[in-house]
């Protein structure tokens, strides 16, 4: 069976060229392709004999001169000694984006066109010749053209018997996030509203309270009580100071006033603190201790008293190759216990665990981020990933891409409490283990007396981790809770640096600072 491999390889000065090209390999992805979107740069250009089917995307910038980060490869393809038909096996097609008000409009991407073909390379396509002047901008050439050059690409290779393209609606590739709309439960809703003397079916419409203050996006206008409250009003979060002042206008009640004014001072910031903070006393539950205040809110002044419901972030645990038709999140329900009687409980997580899809169709509001973690376009180049608990997710989706394409490079430090309880994907990573894709290793820290963690595992195998990063480049990524972790972690590395690398603690901690800048060493964190 011939391979889908496909390689789309990007000239960017401003960061364009490198959008359109992303958006080639996503789509790339959805057509069940294995690939590569890379600068050319940091390509090596001495491969491009071995390429089959490539997609150049390049930008012109000021007197037709080629983007920082392609200019190596354009002295190596100007080369006078290439032979005639160095390149007779590729398959290519090249896209510019220039602007027309310029004499030199898209040089580069014209002359790049010519030089492939004189090296004996197949055009599937005329160049295109996107335009910055053009009204609809570049995507009035770019939008067809892609279409024409899909058909012509699967001509060439047909999608696989029984795979279909992936819906645009469902884009992305590991290290990517997914952003989750939660609204409240309908027994916090029902409370708010008695609290307030509200009729939860009333229909109003919203009107800003200031002149230049903006309504929330997508409120449907009229709009019913319940509808607001359950979508927009965050009656879960902990309330701040400026909550309690502007409570304070509306209580016509002395006692309740005098109580609201001192938590909205500077002297009063202690208590406010025992009252709120401490405990994680919700807005809902604020509100039920000022009873003559709450009840006197005007429904208009609801978005500027209580914050809106922010979207939740979370890692995309799943790769596209493996599961096409889905996206899936590795999440904890939170729960815990304060000095107050009833348990915390956080909202997006326990309303995402409420649904039940068998007892009737329910809709997710969500929508795709790129994430922060880019993972290494070369398939030889090893990856090292450091995920306790929940952070192991983003490294779900990477393994399952990787593998999907064949590599082996896979290294895995888990960690969590207890192996019988949270060693999360457990099957899944001892099959890949089996099958020599993945080297796995765990620390569960509360299955033995002493505590063991996976900067213990990191120390453990040093000598691997110091092979991997120093004979075959491997990239470090990191992802998980913020708190002492991170910083544990990265002693750790610092530990291997100079133990196996013979590295002073200076230079161990220069080492992993360069690490980072050249995106070999990514963390992505939370608190």
């Amino acid at each position: 069976m011939v391979e889908r491999k496909l390689l789309v390889l990007f000239g960017s000065q401003t960061g364009t060229a490198q959008d359109t090209a992303e958006r080639i390999g996503r789509e790339a992805k959805r057509r069940h392709f294995q690939c590569r979107v890379e600068a050319l740069d940091s390509y090596d250009v001495a491969n491009l004999i071995n390429e089959l089917l490539v997609i150049f995307v390049c930008a012109t910038t000021g007197q037709g001169d080629p983007p920082d980060n392609m200019k190596m490869f354009w002295r190596f393809l100007f080369r006078k000694n290439l032979p005639p038909g160095s390149l007779c096996q590729l398959d290519y097609a090249v896209l510019g984006l220039g602007d027309s008000s310029y004499p030199k409009f898209n040089f580069v991407a014209k002359k790049l066109h010519k030089r492939v073909l004189q090296l004996g390379g197949n055009p599937l396509l005329p160049v295109a010749l996107g335009d910055d002047q053009h009204d609809l901008g570049p995507d009035a050439v770019v939008d067809p053209w892609l279409l024409a050059l899909w058909d012509k690409i699967l001509a060439l290779y047909p999608l696989p018997p029984g795979l279909e393209i992936i819906s645009p609606d469902v884009r992305f590739s590991a290290g990517d996030v997914v952003m989750i709309q939660p609204q409240n439960c309908p027994e916090d809703v029902q409370q708010f509203c008695q609290l307030l003397r509200l009729d939860p079916d009333r229909c109003f419409v919203l009107k800003p309270t200031e002149p230049d203050a903006s309504l929330p996006a997508l409120l449907p206008q009229p709009c019913t009580i319940r509808h607001l409250v359950t979508h927009y009003l965050d009656i879960s979060c902990v309330p701040r100071r400026s909550f309690f002042e502007l409570l304070s206008y509306f209580s016509t009640n002395e006692l309740e006033r005098e109580k609201l004014q001192e938590f909205s001072s500077a002297q009063g910031q202690e208590e406010l603190y025992s009252y709120c903070n401490r405990p994680r006393r919700t807005t809902l539950e604020a509100l039920w201790d000022f009873p003559h205040t709450t009840c006197a809110i005007p429904p208009e002044y609801l978005l500027d008293l209580i914050p809106r419901i922010r979207p939740r972030a979370f890692s995309i645990a799943s790769s596209m190759l493996a599961h096409p038709d889905r996206i899936q999140i590795l999440m904890a329900v939170v729960r815990y216990k304060t000095q107050l009687s009833k348990p915390r409980r956080g909202l997006c997580s326990t309303w995402l665990a409420s649904l039940n899809p068998e007892q009737g169709d329910f809709r997710v509001p969500l929508w795709v981020k790129k994430g922060g973690m880019k993972f290494p376009a070369d398939p030889d180049t090893p990856v090292i990933m450091i995920g306790p608990g929940t952070g192991v997710a983003p490294f779900r989706a990477a393994i399952q891409e990787r593998v999907a394409q064949g590599r082996r490079g896979n290294c895995l430090f888990f960690g969590c409490r207890q192996k019988s309880k949270d060693f999360y994907c457990q099957a899944e990573w001892e099959e890949l283990v089996t099958k020599g894709f993945l080297t796995l290793f765990t620390a569960f820290s509360r299955d033995q007396e002493e505590k063991v963690y996976v900067q213990h595992r990191i120390q453990e195998n040093q000598r691997l981790v110091w092979e991997l990063l120093n004979s075959r480049n491997a990239h470090i990524y990191l992802a998980g809770n913020a708190k002492q972790m991170p910083a544990a972690v990265a002693e750790a590395l610092q530990s291997v640096l100079q133990l196996e690398g013979g590295l002073s603690p200076s230079e161990a901690e220069e080492h992993l600072i360069a690490l980072e800048r050249s995106q070999r060493f990514q963390s992505e964190t939370w608190s």
